[in-house]
Order: C-alpha cells, then sequence, then structure tokens
C-alpha cells in the first residue's frame, strides 16, 4: 500500500501504523491527533469538516480516553479510513492537506491517555533469571514465577510523557560499608525498558475475564520506561515490594499503537514449562515480534525484543482479574523489564553492569555503572516485515 504523501521508507508511522496521540499547537487547547510520517492529521477538523462521522466532544479532549470508549472496532475504522484515504490521489484529507496537517516539530505532545491504574508485571524470564542470579545466586526464580505472572500495582499520578525532565529522587538506602542506613540521593538511578498496555475497555468489579477474551481488553501499546532507584528499592523491597524505588517516575511514548496495527507481526512466544493453569492457557500466537533498543546519550547500549516476553498480554489481563480485580479504560499494564539472553540484549543497567561489578563504555570514551545528572536515555521500538514497518517512535528523558 501507497502513500500519496512523501514519507520516509524507514518512518516508524508508516500506512501501516497510523497511531493515535494528544497534540496541541501554540495557544490552542490540546486535542487527538493521528501520526503518519513527519505530520500529524488533526481528527477534531476533520470531524468538524463533515469527514469524519464521530459525535462531538471525543477529538476536542486532553486524553484518548473518550476516543477510545467508543470501542476498539470502531476506532479501528477510523484508522483504516484515514490509511484509505491517505492511499488513493482523489482524497478529501488531500483537499483539506494544509488545513489539516500539521508538522510534528511545530507541535506540542501530551500523555495520549488519562491513567487511572497502573500495573508492572515481571513478565521476562531472562529479566527475572538475571536479577535473581545477583541477588540470590542459588535460587534465581522463586518457586511461584513460572505459574502465575508476577506484578505490583504502581504510582499513576507520575507516569509522565516523553520528554519529560526525571529529577533524581531521593530516599533512605543502606551502602554495603555502612552499618546503618543513609538519607540523600540515590546512586544508582537505572531504567526498565519495557512495553506498556493500554486498556481499551471496561470491566465490572467481581468479573473474571478469560484468557480467550482478554486480548480485546486491550486498545493499543506504548514504550515505557519505568524509572528505578535501586539502592532505595534494595532496601525497602522486603516483605512487601517496591516502593519509594519506583514511584517517582515513569515515561511513556506519545503515540499509542493499536494492536490491529500488530497482527501481521504476532509470533509464538516461548515454551511455558509447567503448564500454566487452565485459566492461563493461551493458543495461537500471542506475542509480538517487536525490536527494541535503549540509547545513553549517543551510545546504544541495549538491542532487544518483545518477543521473548515468558508471559503475554493476554495472560497478564485474565490473571489479573482473576480475582475480580476490575479493569478501566486508559489504565496501564507494563510488562516488565524485557531481556534477552546475551548480555547486550539485558533491558536495565542493574543487568547491563551487574549491580555495579562491570562498566558500561559509550561512544564518548567515557563509562558508566548507574545514570548520571545530564544522561539522557532513550528507547526506540519497531515492527518490520514484508515491507511493512509500524514502530513507536522513541520515549526519553533526562536525568536533572
Amino acid at each position: 500500500m501507497n502513500t500519496w504523501l512523501d514519507i520516509s521508507k524507514d518512518s516508524d508511522f508508516s500506512i501501516f501504523n497510523l497511531p493515535f496521540g494528544i497534540f496541541s499547537k501554540k495557544k490552542s487547547k490540546p486535542s487527538v491527533g493521528c501520526r503518519i510520517g513527519e505530520w500529524v492529521i488533526d481528527l477534531e477538523l476533520a470531524r468538524k469538516l463533515g469527514l469524519l462521522e464521530i459525535p462531538r466532544n471525543i477529538f476536542n479532549q486532553n486524553s484518548l480516553n473518550p476516543f477510545i470508549g467508543l470501542g476498539r472496532k470502531r476506532c479501528n475504522e477510523v484508522r483504516l479510513q484515514i490509511q484509505e484515504w491517505l492511499s488513493v490521489e482523489n482524497s478529501p484529507l488531500k483537499r483539506h492537506f494544509y488545513a489539516l496537517f500539521h508538522k510534528i516539530d511545530e507541535l506540542n505532545l501530551h500523555m495520549p491517555v488519562k491513567v487511572g491504574d497502573y500495573t508492572d508485571f515481571y513478565s521476562s524470564i531472562e529479566h527475572a533469571t538475571n536479577a535473581g542470579k545477583i541477588f540470590r545466586p542459588d535460587n534465581p526464580l522463586y518457586p511461584n514465577w513460572k505459574h502465575i505472572p508476577i506484578a505490583y500495582h504502581g504510582r499513576a499520578s507520575s507516569i509522565v510523557v516523553s520528554g519529560t525532565d526525571i529529577h533524581r529522587p531521593m530516599g533512605q538506602f543502606k551502602p554495603a560499608d555502612s552499618a546503618s542506613p543513609i538519607y540523600g540521593y540515590t546512586k544508582e538511578l537505572d531504567f526498565e525498558l519495557e512495553i506498556g498496555a493500554i486498556i481499551g475497555r471496561n470491566s465490572q468489579q467481581g468479573e473474571q475475564i478469560k484468557v480467550a477474551d482478554a486480548e480485546n481488553y486491550v486498545f493499543g501499546f506504548v514504550l515505557f520506561n519505568d524509572w528505578s532507584a535501586r539502592d532505595i528499592q534494595r532496601w525497602e523491597t522486603l516483605p512487601l515490594g517496591p516502593f519509594l524505588g519506583k514511584n517517582f517516575a515513569s515515561s511513556i511514548s506519545p503515540w499509542v499503537v493499536m494492536i490491529d496495527a500488530l497482527e501481521d507481526f504476532r509470533v509464538n512466544g516461548p515454551i511455558q514449562d509447567p503448564t500454566p493453569l487452565p485459566y492461563l492457557q493461551v493458543d495461537g500466537a500471542r506475542n509480538f515480534d517487536i525490536k527494541l533498543a535503549v540509547r545513553l546519550n549517543e551510545s546504544t547500549i541495549c538491542k532487544t525484543n518483545f518477543k521473548y516476553m515468558y508471559w503475554n498480554i493476554a495472560q497478564q489481563v485474565a490473571h489479573h482479574t482473576v480475582n475480580g480485580c476490575n479493569l478501566k479504560i486508559g489504565d496501564i499494564l507494563a510488562s516488565g523489564t524485557i531481556s534477552g539472553s546475551e548480555a547486550n540484549s539485558y533491558g536495565s543497567l542493574l543487568e547491563l553492569n551487574w549491580a555495579g561489578k562491570n562498566t558500561i563504555s559509550l561512544n564518548d570514551g567515557q563509562t558508566r555503572t548507574y545514570l548520571e545528572n545530564g544522561d539522557r536515555v532513550s528507547m526506540h521500538g519497531f515492527c518490520e516485515k514484508d515491507g511493512k514497518r509500524v514502530g513507536f517512535g522513541e520515549v526519553f528523558g533526562k536525568i536533572v
């Protein structure tokens, strides 16, 4: 499928993608846009021009939540309609080009969804095993890990859009050479490379979402950086898990890639042994072949893939609701750190530096164990197959 727009072949935002987000022009209110190449299509204006039959007060909002509330089928119909118009010469988008299309570098991008709740999973067996080897070399995986998708509830209010500065957090931690804990700025600031699933449908409290139906509750995906203060986290984690070491900030990419745009990139996940309990058993290809990379300043320090995840999104949704916990539109379920089996595929500094024992060499001759003030971390992800490319752009943040 070709488009009359001049789009780079290696653009994440091809005609096969068309993700949704929230943008604003100077001195204007935020509204819903659709990304194609280096352009953003103003969907509220398209509605006003009579091109899209969408109710009022859906696109003129500061989050995608009302649009998502129309249902994934209707949202995808909008995406497919735009795709068709971008591929035909006699297009209403072309006739109204100068009104509808805005250059990306002239816009402000905002949080794409209003996040009510956020859950962070721990679904990469490589990451879980690495973390276990670092802290519990004789027993890397806890006995329950291969039976349930482990997760904790995070802080929704501190999730920020890509480009937001990240303030180095303070807290209490206990250095190895100290008999008592101390208070101060974290010395072990880290990132975690993740994918975040945006929930696109409400469930009722007391309702169990079946694993076969679970993906119908997923609208799409974003890149997700779960910033982590490892020294604070290490001191506080037992017995109730992460708290201040995690809840100070998480960053997400501004464009939500619909799950429908990823259908051609489905792959089978790892063999699960032992076989999960019946409520977690899935059929078919439930993982996605998404190539991922992390850059620290100007150096690529990690390349991995979302396809390696042991627990997939359908299993995460099913397990999340098996006790009757309800999901709401805009909730985020983050995958947990995505790591591969090779040392350069580890999705966190904790693994890359093996808890501070190794240093990471950067292109400019500097080295790192953990993040320093002024460091810029960016994450990128895309799928590519048979001439089709669907990407996420980037999520980045600078440490201040």
